[in-house]
Order: structure tokens, then sequence, then C-alpha cells
């Protein structure tokens, strides 16, 4: 996805704030799996949710007001069954020049029971079309 940064995202020192990396990923990450079909609506009507557990930046560069940036999301790690997925966003200045690397481990809730649950094989499908990164490994229970 791409992203100009505003006014707002600016902090202190004249860069990016450190907050706005993770609200950009989070903004990616729930793009690309609308894209592989797992919408809102799907995932209330499955009693459903996305959580994280970790979410961690490593800042390389700082962005500016007025640039542009890119951010990737892809899954470089996750279980068999997807009940436990790790996700890596690089966000991007001019679509070549890493300025951070945000990762994320997540599982899914069921919503009504307020625990941890394993998808449906529906929703473990559409989990199986988000894009993968090319150190992507299966992680082991």
């Amino acid at each position: 996805m791409q992203f100009e940064v505003r006014w707002a995202d600016i902090d202190a020192n004249f860069h990016v704030r450190h907050s706005v990396y993770y609200d950009w990923a989070a903004t990616t990450r729930l793009h690309i799996m609308q894209q592989a079909g797992i919408t809102i609506p799907l995932l209330q009507q499955l009693h459903v949710g996305p959580i994280l557990f970790r979410e961690e930046a490593i800042f390389k560069r700082e962005i500016h007001l007025h640039q542009q940036v890119t951010v990737t999301g892809s899954l470089y790690q996750c279980r068999r069954d997807y009940s436990r997925w790790s996700v890596e966003h690089q966000i991007l200045i001019n679509n070549e020049t890493v300025a951070a690397i945000v990762r994320v481990d997540g599982a899914f809730i069921d919503t009504h029971a307020r625990k941890l649950a394993v998808p449906n094989e529906l929703l473990q499908s559409m989990m199986g079309k988000l894009p993968k990164s090319e150190q992507f490994i299966w992680q082991e229970v």
C-alpha cells in the first residue's frame, strides 16, 4: 500500500513518529487479508477475529513530511492450521530504501468464547492465499 506522510504523522524531531509505522502495517495487513477474501463481515459471521501477541518495529531510516512510502506485508511463518501466524511488513521510501521492518505474531480468537481458535477450513484456505516471504517457514507446534 502507498502512504504519503502527513503533518499529523510527524513528531517533535520532524520525522515520522513511531506509532505511525504500526498504523501503516495494520492497515496493510487488513488490506492483504481482505484481498484474500478475509473480510470483516466474514469474520463477524464466523465469530472470529485476528489478535496480536507481539508487535515490533526495527527502524532503519528516517521518513520525513510529504515523502511517499510503500508498505508490504507477507507471512514469514505460520502453523499449518493457521492458528498462529507471523507477518512481516517492510516500509520502503521510494520503493527501494527500507526505512523500517514491522513484525507481528498473531492468532485468531473466538469472539463469543473469548478464547483462541483454530480457523475453519474456509478461513484456512483464504489464509493460504496471503503472500509469503522468501524466507517463509511452516512453524511446528
